[in-house]
């Protein structure tokens, strides 16, 4: 083999610099395609939610949990054996927490108040308490944002396999596909993923309001409801009467905890609010808080009166819906339509993780104890990389617990309530430190507020740590410990990158520059190489090559002697192990031992159109750069040649009178 760079008309020009311009390629192309058009950044201004399309967007997760709420509290009380007595519980526990629920409404507007940038836990705890009981916050909302995800979408496949009973065995898949397409509806946009959201969400409303009108009705003017009619063995479990001791009905009010989950996530959301964002905050929150409870109120009342006994594939919502609206053709399409605006509020309930999951991840991040590449703005706008990261954690709980809510709720609520204490405390604290006008009436409000989530924090963790709760309790001060590690390390690497930055700029220049050009064939990738490393203009220009096949590098040798390249000559460096990094590195540390030179390595780099063409070449490159990265005075530099032809049929585009072959090598 004779290839050389030169052809008998003289050597052949390499291409000339391509005008600056960055097309659009595959990837930003499929993007395009999938989620829409990019957004500008100053097109952030316009991603502004209306308060309705806000309730939809911030609410659904509240909203939805009153599907499975006074399921999880009347599953707790007939497991424990109360029987037929357990449905005389399940109102008064209700109540008890919407008396949680109105607390919590009234602290959270104080907060969005005070906070009307972002007024969620984790900004409301940093400010007041300090910042390693924010990072408790934070990650005790992080961990419940995932799990609410789960719940959600396991909760929907629950309402869907409770009329399709076939679909059962599909429930992990069925539930992994509904987590894509909520990640794909707010990928594609803020204001996008909220018009997509919506009409679910107005659907429940209108079919819970409606069903509980009719229930109520027909309990009071109708002639009263009918039980639902159970199997013997669900018969015979209600023959059983027995008293509740307290500790059982902490536990069942404990279950009742989902349905506060998500009154936080408006408080967190203010930014997203059209002006004026902090009042249009306040007012969702409390039409959210009044729909809510009601709702929740509602259901319970109905599920009391017609029996309704949870089972693996009946759920209680439907059980309810089943008995007002009886049997025939009217009753049944409502029943349906129950049944379907249930199963997509429930998977669309995760809408509101995706929405505040991202932006707490974006706050931390900012405060270095989180990846920085959370706090980055995606092709619309939007937090891609926490919407990503929230996808594959869920799926992957969803996946561990088989889509079973049961096996769910116990996880779900320790780390909202525990973000609930700390915030209302933060915003107690903040009144004492301040004292702003009406202070006191706010400082009752939060303190109480932290009171009552503090004790409900406690009751959750007590009764659901043997189901479940003692993973959370556990996860979150090993997390919080990552996250403080986290970000000791951005502040070593600030510190370092800043100590006396000026006076190193200023510091006296190395007397001596070699720069070395690996080579490993002769082709353009090289030349372009020799040409890049001449205008650096070096005190000494090296070619070497690290010889790992001996044939080879008698062939490199006597193609180089052919060259018109007299000045440089080519260095064979014996590399018998096979370790090129190896050899490299040895050549490097030669030069630089004197401590007066400064040692740059060359190395010429193959750029390919398609990415699969990579596979085809190893990363020597790279083993090479990692291992001179700890060599004082030492630098790499990947050189560049792009291949402007296809693989099909042709060889790579090379010298105007001829094609060169050979290996690989380091080219990459």
């Amino acid at each position: 083999m004779t290839s050389t760079i030169e052809s008998t008309s003289g050597p052949s020009p390499l291409p000339p610099t391509p005008k600056v311009d960055l097309p659009e390629n595959r990837s930003f192309r499929f993007k395009n395609r999938i989620l829409g058009r990019t957004l500008h950044t100053d097109q952030l201004q316009h991603e502004r939610l209306s308060n309705s399309t806000a309730l939809a967007v911030f609410s659904s997760d509240a909203l939805s949990s009153t599907a499975y709420a006074s399921e999880e509290i009347m599953l707790t009380l007939l497991t424990a054996g109360l029987g037929i007595s357990a449905f005389g519980y399940v109102l008064p526990i209700t109540l008890a927490m919407v008396v949680v629920l109105t607390i919590l409404i009234i602290s959270y507007r104080q907060t969005i108040k005070a906070y009307p940038s972002a007024g969620g836990a984790y900004i409301v705890t940093k400010d007041n308490l300090g910042v390693i009981p924010a990072q408790v916050a934070g990650v005790a909302l992080l961990t419940d944002y995932i799990l609410t995800v789960s719940v959600s979408v396991s909760a929907g496949v629950a309402a869907l396999y409770s009329v399709f009973h076939g679909v059962f065995p599909y429930r992990v898949p069925i539930a992994i596909t509904f987590i894509a397409i909520i990640a794909w509806g707010n990928l594609r946009g803020v204001k996008e993923s909220g018009k997509l959201f919506a009409i679910p969400t107005f659907a429940f409303l209108i079919a819970m309001f409606t069903m509980i009108s009719v229930g109520l009705f027909k309990n009071f003017f109708g002639g009263g409801l009918e039980y639902v009619a159970l199997d013997p063995e669900q018969t015979e479990a209600l023959k059983v009467t027995g008293a509740a001791g307290i500790f059982l009905l902490l536990h069942a009010f404990a279950s009742g905890g989902a349905a506060v989950t998500g009154v936080e996530a408006i408080s967190n959301g203010v930014p997203a609010f059209k002006a004026p964002e902090w009042k249009n905050a306040r007012n969702t929150l409390m039409v959210m808080g009044g729909l809510l409870g009601a709702m929740f109120i509602g259901i319970s009342y109905l599920a009391t009166q017609v029996h309704a006994v949870p089972t693996h594939e009946r759920t209680v919502m439907s059980q309810v819906a089943e008995a007002i609206y009886g049997n025939g053709t009217i009753g049944h399409a409502m029943f349906i339509f129950t049944q379907a605006a249930t199963m997509f509020i429930l998977v669309l309930a995760a809408n509101t993780a995706f929405a505040d999951f991202p932006r707490l991840a974006s706050f931390q991040a900012e405060d270095s104890f989180m990846p920085r590449q959370l706090t980055k703005r995606g092709h619309r706008l939007v937090f891609s990389n926490g919407i990503v990261s929230l996808a594959i954690s869920a799926a992957v709980i969803v996946a561990m617990m088989s889509a079973e809510v049961s096996r769910l709720i116990p996880l779900y609520a320790v780390g909202v309530f525990t973000s609930f204490t700390l915030s209302q405390a933060g915003m107690a604290r903040r009144h004492i430190r301040i004292k702003e006008s009406g202070w006191r009436f706010g400082l009752f409000i939060n303190a109480l507020g932290a009171v009552v989530t503090f004790v409900v924090t406690i009751v959750v963790g007590v009764t659901k740590f043997t189901h479940g709760a003692w993973a959370i309790i556990i996860l979150v001060p090993i997390l919080v410990w990552v996250v403080v590690r986290l970000n000791h390390q951005y502040v070593t690497e600030k510190a370092e990158l800043h100590e006396d930055a000026f006076r190193a700029v200023e510091a006296p220049i190395l007397r001596r520059h070699s720069v070395i050009v690996l080579i490993d064939t002769i082709d353009r990738t090289s030349a372009r190489a020799i040409q890049y490393a001449r205008t650096l203009m070096p005190d000494s220009l090296k070619a070497v090559h690290i010889a790992i096949d001996e044939q080879h590098a008698d062939e490199l040798a006597g193609e180089w002697a052919t060259l018109p390249l007299a000045s440089l000559p080519l260095e064979m460096r014996a590399c018998p192990d096979r370790r090129i990094e190896r050899g490299v590195l040895e050549l490097v540390a030669e030069l630089a031992a004197d401590g007066q030179t400064e040692v740059t390595v060359l190395i010429p780099r193959r750029v390919y159109r398609s990415g699969w063409h990579k596979l085809l070449h190893d990363k020597t490159a790279e083993a090479i750069a990692r291992a001179i990265d700890d060599v004082p005075h030492a630098n790499v530099t990947f050189v560049p040649y792009h291949l402007t032809r296809s693989a099909k049929g042709a060889h790579v585009q090379a010298v105007e009178h001829g094609a060169v072959s050979g290996t690989s090598g380091i080219h990459n």
